[in-house]
Formats: structure tokens, C-alpha cells, sequence
């Protein structure tokens, strides 16, 4: 899964076609149900995503 931050990964075929990949991965930091929360290790972005649509869900800002 490529980081919405910089990209990493998203030229990769294993990450495109959902396979694991062993050169690009972001750590899962905790899940809810369907929804991972993930950081990337190369520009340490944080993100969350619904795994069961494939879209990542958006943060509530701080007051």
C-alpha cells in the first residue's frame, strides 16, 4: 500500500496488485475492526485506511 505522503512504494507491482511486499511496508501502528492506522518509514506520514474499501479515512482536526 503506498504512502499518500511520498509515494513510497507505488511503483511497485506486488504493492499495485495488494500482495505483500518485502522492500515496501509501513508499520501498522493499531487497527478498529477494517480501519488501519499506519506510518511510513521513509517520511514517517501517519494515515489511516479502511481496508475493507480501500480508502483512507480522514482525521478529525484538534479544536
Amino acid at each position: 500500500m503506498p504512502c499518500p505522503g511520498c509515494d513510497h512504494g507505488s511503483d511497485c507491482r506486488d504493492c499495485g496488485s495488494g500482495r505483500n511486499c518485502d522492500r515496501h511496508w509501513q508499520y501498522l501502528l493499531s487497527n478498529q475492526g477494517t480501519h488501519v492506522h499506519l506510518q511510513c518509514p521513509d517520511c514517517a506520514h501517519l494515515w489511516n485506511i479502511d481496508t475493507r474499501h480501500g480508502r483512507p479515512r480522514r482525521r478529525p482536526k484538534a479544536a
